[in-house]
């Protein structure tokens, strides 16, 4: 704990941006929410903090079982966390999706600490939303089994082309700095599982475009698979 304490205030500056840029996804989320919505009945008050920390500390756990893709370096690692997250915007909306998006990111660094100075997290925290807002957008503007899969492959997209972008112009850098490694050692290490990746800009089309197209198929599934049963459970009106 003494070691979390010293980063957060080695990192304050960065996590006050962390939280600005939280606060500024949830009011956009927000109105957009309140835009579409269609005078729905759904969860409030003590039931829908409720759902909010269950659903919170499920992503968190999930988020602190990894485990690396063979066509990726080891740094990139594979969690289930975001499934929480979607089911939970499914149906509480865009802004709760932000909320729980966050706050898996806070119990996973409670869990586990952070090993990049909160950047790594952050960056969960964003591709997270990259995913789960275009998705939960599309899907509370028309709730049907086409617009689920729209929604799905909407987010699935989004998160791949803003994974991408995200990835080559701030955080393959950033970590080179952090860590004090040059980027052409980032990229040997993705050589070693892919002699295709010889730059930053192969090391983003052949390991990042495939590991959060994967990452948001194999979610997406599930969704799909299991939203309409926990629906059934969690989510009676």
């Amino acid at each position: 704990m003494s070691k979390l304490l010293e980063s957060v205030k080695n990192s304050a500056s960065f996590i006050l941006v962390w939280v600005i840029t939280f606060v500024a996804l949830y009011v956009l989320a927000k109105l957009i929410e309140n835009k579409l919505s269609h005078n729905e009945k759904k969860a409030v008050g003590i039931k829908r903090l409720s759902l909010i920390a269950m659903f919170s500390a499920l992503a968190g756990v999930l988020m602190s079982i990894e485990f690396p893709l063979f066509f990726a370096p080891s740094f990139y690692k594979f969690d289930f966390s975001e499934l929480p997250v979607l089911m939970i915007s499914f149906y509480l909306g865009p802004s709760a999706g932000v909320i729980v998006a966050f706050l898996k990111v806070v119990i996973k660094i409670l869990i586990r600490s952070t090993t990049t100075a909160f950047v790594g997290d952050f960056a969960n925290f964003l591709t997270c939303c990259a995913l789960v807002l275009p998705a939960s957008i599309i899907y509370l503007k028309s709730k049907s089994k086409k617009s689920a899969v729209i929604a799905l492959v909407a987010g699935t997209l989004t998160l791949t082309i803003f994974g991408s972008f995200f990835n080559a112009f701030y955080l393959i850098p950033t970590f080179s700095k952090l860590f004090g490694l040059p980027l052409d050692v980032i990229v040997q290490m993705g050589t070693k599982v892919n002699p295709a990746i010889t730059s930053v800009n192969t090391l983003v089309l052949f390991a990042v475009v495939p590991f959060n197209l994967l990452k948001g198929t194999v979610v997406s599934i599930l969704t799909m698979l299991l939203y309409k049963r926990l629906e059934k459970i969690f989510f009676k009106k």
